[in-house]
Parts: structure tokens; sequence; C-alpha cells
């Protein structure tokens, strides 16, 4: 019997590639009220973000939150926003290149991208492009190191719609969380060493996270263990008195009761207290964005100083940290054990 060659349409559908998707939240298009308001419209309207039956939220999001909250969110984006745009959108673009090249370094042929939850570049869009780039199995990689339902399950919730209308679904991994990654712990405590040795130590280190409303705990969501971990290990890892290091939780949005202690009145509390200089981390976050650049290191540094604190310093997110960079691309090699990925043609990753 004879065989005609495959034709490209069917090459390219047999090409066997990996590719890596870094997944983070997303911003808005640009700092105005109506580029907040599509992108707001789009988080909001997540039922995993806000677990309010849609009868009963969505009059309430369209006809009092999409009014209101886009102007007020944009002057505060204004205020962080740079030449090349988002700082969320920048670094993460950033920390997907850098990703490229130190496996590339390592002799891995991987292809890597990265995507936003809400707003551009979509999830669905780079899977299309990891797809066209020949890629028969991708590592999916949220960049939120505590697993939540609002925000990790959403990323899973958007790779399978995208799964869902493909034809041919290529393999796919996922990473739930990596709060206790050796590599990601390590990070984190050299960036706050690299800022003490410059500037001292401080009289107490919040570590501040995002939070979620104690329903979703109750419910069985692992977010507040694996914050309160992540911390454990941390001041673990700086060798810090258990009483000088301060978990706290940020972002409190309507009215439901959500993870205490509450990172403002925190600030508040240590400066009434005597805490002279507070030094803030926020390690939910890898890279600076609204939440870090304007809610922490202008609204909690006004807090901290104004209820009678002397010193407040922000310590910046990992952003392009080498130890993070170091840290990322060995949580992505240990995710594509026994996958095809080495150059030139070499062996599998160990298993």
């Amino acid at each position: 019997m004879a065989f005609s060659h495959p034709s490209d349409a069917a090459k390219s559908r047999t090409t066997s590639g990996t590719g890596v998707l870094l997944c983070n939240l997303g911003s808005p298009d640009a700092p105005t009220p109506e580029a907040l308001r599509r992108f707001l419209g789009e988080f909001l309207g997540d039922p995993r973000v806000v677990e309010i039956p849609r009868i009963a939220w969505l009059p309430i999001l369209h006809g009092v939150v999409l009014r209101v909250r886009p102007a007020q969110s944009a002057a505060k984006y204004r205020s962080i926003w740079t030449p090349e745009g988002s700082p969320l959108a920048v670094w993460t673009q950033k920390q997907a290149t850098l990703l490229r090249g130190n496996l590339g370094e390592r002799g891995l042929r991987v292809a890597v991208r990265h995507a936003m939850r809400y707003g551009q570049l979509s999830i669905a869009s780079q899977l299309d492009a990891l797809k066209a780039e020949g890629c028969s199995r991708i590592l999916v990689l949220p960049l939120y190191p505590q697993y939540s339902g609002s925000t990790t399950a959403s990323v899973f919730d958007a790779v399978g719609r995208w799964s869902a209308q493909e034809r041919h679904v290529p393999a796919l991994r996922t990473v739930a969380s990596f709060h206790d990654h050796a590599g990601y712990i390590h990070a984190l405590a050299r960036s706050i060493a690299r800022h003490w040795q410059s500037h001292g130590r401080p009289d107490k280190l919040v570590m501040s996270f995002h939070g979620v409303p104690e329903r979703m705990i109750r419910l069985g969501d692992p977010y507040q263990a694996e914050c309160l971990e992540t911390a454990r290990l941390l001041t673990q890892r700086l060798g810090l008195p258990a009483e000088d290091a301060v978990v706290s939780f940020q972002s409190r949005f309507g009215r439901a009761k959500w993870l205490e202690p509450y990172t403002e009145p925190t600030l508040q509390r240590l400066a009434r207290e005597g805490a002279g200089r507070v030094d803030v981390v926020c390690p939910g976050f890898v890279s600076d964005c609204l939440e870090t650049l304007e809610e922490i290191a202008v609204e909690g540094r006004n807090a901290f100083l104004q209820a009678g604190g002397q010193a407040f310093h922000y310590i910046a997110c990992l952003n392009d940290a080498p130890e993070w960079q170091a840290a990322l691309a060995d949580l992505v090699q240990q995710q594509l054990q026994g996958w095809p990925v080495a150059a030139h043609g070499g062996p599998h990753l160990a298993a």
C-alpha cells in the first residue's frame, strides 16, 4: 500500500512541541474610566470572584458598581501607570521572556507565553498561539503562589472553556500552587534581606496577602492555610522572631467579612503600640501591581504614618529578581518531568 505525504496542515496537527503558559490576573488597557469599566465588568462578573447568585449580583454590578468604581479605580491606576503600560502587564511579560531564556540556557526547548485572566492577552488567544507554534503539550502555570478558587481555579475554568471548543486538545498540566516551593521562599527571603542590608531592620515585618471572604475558607478553600504556611516558612528562613512577623490581609471588597486581620487597621495598631518602623512585603504577588504600589506603598504608608508611625518601607515584589527567575525555571522544569523538552533531540526529563 502506498502512503501519501501529509499535507502542511496535517504536519502542523502532529507537531510535537512543549509550551508553558504563565497566567496572571490582568489589567485594564488604559487608566481611563472606559477601560476600567470593561475590565471590572469582566473581573467582577466572574462567578469565581463574587460568589453571589447572579440574579442578585448582576443588577448591583451593572447598576451601581460599574457606574461609580471605574472613575475611582482609573485615578488610582493613573498614579502607577508607566510609559510601557500597567506594571502588572510589564512585569508578567518580562518574566515570560526571562523564563524562556533561562530554560533555553538549561538546554530545554520550550515555547513560553503569558496570558491574563481578564483583559488582554486572553488565555484562549495564547493557548491558540501555542498550538499554532506546534505545542501538543502545554503546562499552565498561574502566577498565584497560594491557591484560591477566586484566582487559580478561575484560570483553570478559562482553560476548560477553551478546551471545550477545541477538536484536538493538547496534553495539559496545571500548577495549583507553589506557596511552599523552596526556591520561591528563598527568593522572598533574599529580596527582604537585600533591603535590610541597605536600610537596616524594622521593628515589625508585615506580610500582607490579598484577602478573600471568610465564607470561601469555610467552604473548603485552602487559601488561608497556604498563606500562613508561606508566612511561617519565610519567617523561619529569615531567622526572624515570631513576635516580629505579622500576617495581614488586604483589598477587602463589599460588606461581607473577609480574612482578618485587615492590613490597614493592623498598620495603624502597630503605630499606636509604638512600632517606629514597619516594612511591608506582599508574598502573594510575584509582580508589582495596583494592590502593592498604590494600596500598600501609598495608602498603607499614609495610614501608618498618620497613626503615629515614624518610618514605612514597602519591599517590592519579586518582579525580575534573579532568585525568583531561577525559582520559576526550577518550578517549570519540575512540572515538565517526563515530557520531551531537551534541545537537539535529547532525552526526556527524568521522571
